[in-house]
């Protein structure tokens, strides 16, 4: 007999579990993200849309770049960008330089107000992970981190294709 999903729902034929398990969790997973991400950015500043959050993640690891690179790395259009670039630069949390690659072009950095008040917020999310994930053994973290990654650049991969 097949088990039953974590829900208890019946098995449904011709399904692969697995995948369905997996669609499962990831529901679960980016619904919490979401509204976690809306609190961080509230945290960051009480005006920033928690879609430009991420947008403060990534400038912070990767440093300095083009918006059209931004764009390409979240997979949104130049508009949506745009937009949310503005956003932050109005809240004083980005800045524009031009791009020595290129005058007509800018490069979009992380302000040190942004990058001090991000890694707060950061920080304090960090430090949550690490009380919630407490009886986990460290080579647990470190697989999961390891697979999501995985995840990621797959994903990456086949929307750029």
């Amino acid at each position: 007999m097949q088990e039953s999903g974590a829900e208890g729902g019946a098995a449904e034929p011709g399904v692969d579990q697995e995948f369905l398990a997996l669609e499962r969790e990831l529901a679960v997973f980016l619904r919490r993200a979401r509204a976690q991400s809306g609190e961080m950015a509230r945290e960051v500043h009480p005006d920033l849309e928690p879609a430009a959050y991420g947008l403060l993640v990534r400038l912070d690891e990767a440093g300095a770049q083009r918006a059209t690179d931004l764009a390409a790395y979240f997979g949104v259009g130049k508009a949506t960008m745009s937009r949310q670039l503005r956003a932050l630069e109005g809240l004083g949390l980005i800045g524009r330089t031009p791009d020595p690659a290129d005058g007509r072009a800018s490069l979009v950095r992380i302000t040190d107000d942004g990058r001090a008040r991000f890694r707060r917020v950061r920080d304090a999310r960090r430090a949550r992970y690490v009380r919630k994930l407490s009886d986990w053994d460290r080579t647990e973290v470190a697989e999961l981190a390891r697979l999501l990654h995985q995840l990621n650049t797959r994903a990456e991969r086949h929307s750029s294709a």
